[in-house]
């Protein structure tokens, strides 16, 4: 007797599929799910193949239809960029998930693994996975050709000072960075006098003169030159140039005010000196505290020159002091500092002490100096100084000795400075090596003024052991820890630094 298998039979709960027969559990197509699939492929007209634009010289990707954004591998931003390549081919379908498939770094390959659903057959929902490989294929970017070319600047804005030292450059370059105006900067040129900011269109340029103008006092011009011009649809393309000069005054500067000013500034002294400069100029009259602030439309106006440079500070030592503390001022006479205290000093100079030389003079450090301390100068009695509104002056009203801020040890303020700046990248092509004097100035009149280093980033030195105090030993005044940012560098998604993008 043969035996004969007998044909499959659907169980309880069960049927058998309309084409090959196997029981399976009731769905609305009535067919099992490599039948199904087999019939019906969800993924139809979506792309396996896609291409990616890349540009080598800046690594960014092509996002359409014209941006260009800068991604990492295997990151959060590549794979947006890579869904919306096939979001036109994926409308009729569900996105379930979608992550890379690991490939070579120098494969120029990048594979994705989609899930998706879709209804079919009278409601039954079927899912798919499936690999889309995008082929990276190298295109320069429209700025990049620009650079190329050397035609890819559109704007350039100038900065210049007329000044010996670069203090209010540091200032600016710190403000700069704070607020990052520098990203959308092509090049960034530092000359002897200013440094120059080139950008790829007019609006950036504009955005940094309008800070530049609310940063600092200055004056700016503007002009343009005619590159083409197209008869036919009437436009025109321009190079436009914004200039800005900066007032020749720093901090630490002594000036001589023209009478009319110093005048209208509440009777103050015409021989000041600089303790600031913001957006305007903050002067200070070192014979009766009197302070006034200096902005650019007014300097322009009334404009002064600096009497010296820092390099002609001499150094004195305290031989007296005495503390005034009566002082009565005139009618009509302005605002007072409360930051400063009036005395009357009596010093010597350092190269002098062999003699007995010693100079009388007023002066606003009153708070700071005691007998034996060092304070650096500028010594009108053996000085000769051509400036018109000096020279005009009555000699008795000129006193011999200008006395500008306390002398401490550099060596030591230089060991104890646990603090850093960040600088821009910029050209400094037919430049000597920076003037590390000029530097270290402007580091230290960051650690004097408090006010200064509010408005910009300073970031702790893991390389030195931390200072917990606001001035050291010898009383010379320190940045705390509570005023220092950690110095974080960001990474990619994968963790890491960032890898690499792909090259030949």
């Amino acid at each position: 007797m043969e035996y004969v298998e007998a044909p499959p039979i659907a169980s309880e709960g069960s049927i058998l599929c309309c084409t090959c027969g196997v029981p399976i559990p009731p769905n609305p197509a009535n067919m099992c799910v490599a039948c199904l699939r087999t019939t019906v492929d969800i993924s139809e007209g979506i792309p396996k193949s896609v291409t990616a634009l890349f540009c080598k010289q800046c690594e960014r990707y092509l996002q359409p239809p014209a941006t260009w954004i800068q991604c990492a591998l295997e990151s959060r931003e590549l794979l947006a960029l890579c869904l919306k390549k096939l979001k036109g081919s994926m409308t009729k379908v569900r996105l379930i998930d979608a992550g890379f498939l690991w490939t070579e770094p120098h494969s120029k390959r990048i594979k994705l693994k989609v899930t998706i659903q879709k209804e079919v057959m009278n409601g039954a929902i079927l899912q798919q996975v499936f690999v889309v490989e995008f082929t990276i294929q190298y295109q320069m970017c429209d700025d990049c050709h620009r650079v190329e070319a050397k035609d890819f600047w559109k704007a350039v804005v100038q900065v210049r000072q007329k000044t010996s030292h670069k203090k209010t450059f540091y200032y600016l370059e710190q403000l700069i960075l704070k607020h990052k105006l520098h990203t959308n900067a092509l090049n960034i040129k530092e000359i002897h006098d200013g440094i120059d900011f080139y950008y790829a269109t007019k609006q950036h340029a504009l955005k940094m003169t309008d800070f530049l103008q609310c940063t600092v006092p200055c004056r700016s011009k503007t002009s343009q030159r005619l590159i083409s011009h197209d008869i036919h649809s009437n436009t025109f393309n321009y190079k436009s140039t914004y200039s800005l000069e900066i007032v020749p005054i720093c901090k630490d500067n002594v000036v001589c005010l023209p009478p009319r000013l110093a005048q209208s500034l509440g009777n103050m002294g015409q021989v000041c000196v600089c303790v600031r400069v913001t957006s305007a100029i903050h002067l200070i009259d070192p014979r009766t505290l009197q302070i006034a602030e200096v902005d650019g439309s007014t300097y322009w106006r009334y404009p002064f020159n600096s009497l010296c440079s820092p390099r002609q500070l001499e150094e004195f030592i305290v031989m007296d002091t005495e503390i005034i503390r009566d002082l009565h001022l005139g009618a009509g006479a302005g605002f007072r500092s409360n930051k400063h205290t009036l005395a009357d000093v009596w010093v010597q100079k350092t190269s002098e002490l062999d003699t007995s030389q010693q100079y009388h003079c007023r002066t606003f450090l009153g708070h700071l100096l005691n007998i034996g301390d060092l304070v650096l100068g500028f010594d009108f009695a053996n000085s000769n100084v051509n400036d018109d509104y000096l020279n005009k002056m009555n000699p008795n009203h000129v006193p011999d000795v200008v006395l500008i801020k306390k002398s401490y040890d550099r060596s030591k303020r230089a060991r104890r400075r646990n603090w850093k700046l960040k600088e821009m990248e910029r050209d400094r092509e037919g430049l000597d090596v920076v003037d590390e004097r000029q530097y270290t100035d402007f580091l230290e009149d960051l650690e004097e003024d408090e006010a200064l280093r509010k408005n910009i980033n300073i970031f702790r030195d893991t390389s030195r052991p931390p200072v917990e105090s606001d001035t050291d030993d010898e009383g010379a005044p320190c940045i705390s820890l509570m005023e220092m940012l950690e110095d974080m560098t960001l990474a990619d998604a994968t963790g890491g630094e960032g890898a690499d993008m792909m090259t030949d």
